[in-house]
């Protein structure tokens, strides 16, 4: 997945490389729940993960990736780690894998060799998994790759060109209306009748909704119930720590 060089526009036969590797990984995705806790309860569910990668500003190459482990159900920080990291592409819509996903895969790595009793049961992501053109993305990437249950969570996703009504503005319009209180979600079905994920309004007080899909080895009620069980504000806490450490980190420390 790493790349040797930055690359700030990539050939359409380098993106045709990479669609086929994303549809290869598709192909291993479990959609149903595959953990080490009680789906239902959360019960012995003890240890959750939150990634995400933070930027210098006006910077599209150096970068800081964030693991953050949190105890459950207190969502106290019981681990944090840190990874420098130069990134070989720019942001392009529907790979955000391919920039992101190998400094956390490397944080994930470090932390089972060096403290496995600290491993997570359960990771976070900072992105969608399902929810995604190719049903392909960050969030699953990193759960096939890592082996691990893995969700996603986004402020935005892709318009899924296939499926008529996945428009995120008219989305967020539905999720208006709709979701009146927390807890309440709204099915994202395409014209296919594939559920991609589903808009949440994660606490009392947000207004705007959250958007929840399966990275790997969970179900998507499951998934809502964690993002629930861990969302103190709109975004859940592992997720929201690992965002503001990393750009504090960024702020108190010289990358290279």
């Amino acid at each position: 997945m790493s790349l040797p060089e930055y690359d700030p526009d990539p050939t359409r036969a380098q993106r045709e490389i990479w669609e086929d590797e994303q549809n290869k990984l598709r192909d291993r995705i479990e959609l149903q729940d595959n953990v080490s806790f009680d789906p239902i309860s959360l019960e012995n569910l003890n240890l959750v993960g939150g990634v995400d990668v933070s930027f210098r500003e006006n910077d599209e190459v150096h970068a800081v990736a964030c693991l953050v482990v949190m105890s459950f159900p207190d969502c106290k920080t019981v681990y944090t780690a840190f990874l420098e990291t130069k990134l070989h592409l720019p942001y392009i819509p529907g790979f955000l894998a391919f920039r992101e996903a190998e400094p956390i895969l490397k944080l994930l790595s470090d932390l089972k060799e060096q403290s496995p009793e600290l491993f997570p049961q359960l990771i976070l992501v900072d992105g969608n998994g399902r929810l995604h053109p190719r049903m392909c993305g960050i969030a699953c990437h990193v759960g096939v790759l890592a082996d691990l249950p893995t969700l996603g969570v986004g402020k935005n996703f892709l318009v899924i060109e296939s499926e008529g009504p996945l428009l995120q503005m008219s989305v967020k319009k539905t999720c208006q209306q709709e979701l009146k209180t927390c807890g309440d979600r709204l099915d994202l079905v395409g014209t296919s009748g594939t559920i991609y994920g589903a808009a949440l309004r994660a606490t009392a007080s947000s207004t705007n909704p959250i958007f929840v899909s399966q990275g790997h080895r969970i179900s998507l009620d499951t998934a809502i119930r964690v993002v629930l069980a861990t969302c103190q504000y709109r975004v859940p806490e592992p997720i929201r720590q690992a965002d503001k450490l990393s750009r504090s980190y960024i702020h108190t420390h010289k990358i290279q």
